[in-house]
């Protein structure tokens, strides 16, 4: 997950690395429970790529299955945490600090790619620069799970709000949406959750 904020315009990597000074609020020490529950249900596959992986736990939770993965951060203590959580664990895994605007500059194509708190980040402008660095990173047939924070979060903490609408209609060229659920965070701070949506988006 990135930094709270509004969304309104490109954030620069000292922002983001501002965030690891300390312990940010979706640095939670463990998978998020939305995401753990798609590896419970075997539905990461192949290559596993996390675009913005943050200290890495659902990069090692794929590799805990066996899959190839690589998580990106452009916060290189978060990406220095993601490695030495690799390190302690004995779990082989790809941490590399990169731009989740220029993932056609990766190893691809990606079976599989997770987004933790990243896409409402983005200004309307970066949000397709964004989808259009998936496409460069993916085949046809892989899938893009990703979780935001949702119009149905009340008041101001936190990045943009997104509606359901606004993700099909980032999603309306060369993807299929196959659901948006209804979901939550789990957050460091009082109430522990905030409410999401999770997106299954394939690549046509």
């Amino acid at each position: 997950m990135t930094p709270p904020g509004e969304g309104s315009g490109r954030r620069t990597p000292e922002e983001f690395e501002a965030s690891y000074a300390g312990t940010p609020p979706w640095d939670i020490g463990r998978p998020q429970p939305i995401f753990l529950a798609l590896a419970e249900t075997c539905q990461l596959r192949g290559r596993v790529l996390d675009a913005a992986c943050g200290t890495g736990e659902h990069v090692l939770m794929a590799a805990r299955l066996g899959l190839d993965s690589t998580g990106i951060d452009m916060a290189a203590t978060a990406i220095g945490r993601a490695q030495a959580k690799a390190r302690e664990a004995g779990v082989s895994a790809r941490f590399l600090v990169a731009d989740a605007l220029g993932l056609g500059e990766l190893d691809g194509p990606f079976d599989t790619v997770l987004d933790s708190g990243l896409f409402h980040v983005f200004s309307d402008d970066n949000r397709r620069k964004y989808v259009e660095s998936l496409k460069s990173a993916t085949a046809p047939g892989s899938r893009y799970f990703m979780a935001c924070f949702s119009d149905r979060e009340p008041g101001v903490w936190g990045p943009r709000r997104v509606t359901e609408n606004e993700i099909r209609t980032s999603f309306a060229d060369g993807w299929r949406v196959d659901a948006i659920e209804p979901a939550q965070f789990a957050v460091l701070r009082d109430p522990p959750t905030v409410e999401a949506w999770l997106a299954t988006i394939t690549r046509v």
